[in-house]
């Protein structure tokens, strides 16, 4: 895939999908900002990658830094071309009952709110661009509930509804918004949803993950016309066809 002279902002860049969707993107000759609060992880990936990169620490919770990273990232390189939402937590899980109200509030400060900061940023600069692609990293959890995981399950769903309202509202205007749905994968997260003990995901093994750079290739198949169909939807890698579209799988 070509990617030359194209302009990639990934928030929660320090590892994970982050980081493999930023390698991915460079590989394939993207310029590539990477977001996260982590600023010294972000710096080595960054020096790895080489020139194309741009190192941005900041709190996606944060309107005022999102946006001045989006304008950073504008002087740097010229445009925004791609958005991918990637930033999320997971933590603290709990049952309801039992649910921190600071730790709660703030999951949506970064799972819904953040996505929201980011749309908010780009979404101007990509009408006045004559269109662009925002790819947000959803959930199976935003279609299904969880035990302990209310925090989680509602954030998702209410960032789902927003690439549907960002879709209705500027398709018109070449702007093209699609989640992507990765199923459970071998990143940190994973890790922590293991320690808690709590419901069905956290009994799998670590060897029933995928490895992230497969939700890496799919946002990056997701910026090509052959994605088209999903968009103001959502792309579900456990889908068979989906991974053989993608180039992954089995």
């Amino acid at each position: 895939m070509d990617m030359n002279g194209k302009t990639v902002v990934i928030t929660g860049a320090s590892r994970g999908i982050g980081e493999s969707a930023a390698r991915a993107f460079a590989d394939a000759g993207a310029n590539v900002v990477l977001l996260a609060r982590s600023g010294e992880a972000l710096g080595h990936i960054a020096n790895e990658i080489g020139e194309t990169a741009l190192a941005v620490s900041c709190d996606v919770s944060s309107w005022s830094q999102v946006k001045t990273a989006v304008d950073q990232a504008t002087r740097r390189f010229g445009t925004v071309d791609v958005l991918i939402n990637n930033a999320g937590v997971i933590e603290p899980i709990a049952m309801l009952r039992d649910s921190d109200p600071a730790g709660w509030s703030k999951a949506f400060d970064i799972n819904l709110k953040g996505v929201y900061h980011g749309m908010r940023a780009v979404v101007p600069l990509m009408r006045a661009a004559g269109g662009g692609t925002v790819l947000t990293v959803s959930s199976g959890a935003a279609h299904t509930a969880l035990e302990g995981w209310s925090h989680y399950c509602a954030s998702k769903a209410a960032a789902h509804m927003m690439t549907m309202v960002l879709h209705k509202e500027e398709a018109r205007a070449g702007i093209r918004a699609i989640g992507l749905s990765p199923g459970t994968v071998a990143t940190e997260m994973q890790r922590e949803i293991k320690a808690s003990g709590v419901g069905p995901v956290a009994a799998l093994d670590w060897t029933d993950h995928i490895p992230p750079e497969w939700p890496a290739r799919a946002l990056m198949w997701m910026c090509t016309p052959d994605a088209d169909a999903f968009l103001g939807g959502e792309v579900s890698l456990g889908d068979p066809e989906i991974r053989k579209r993608v180039g992954v799988g089995p």
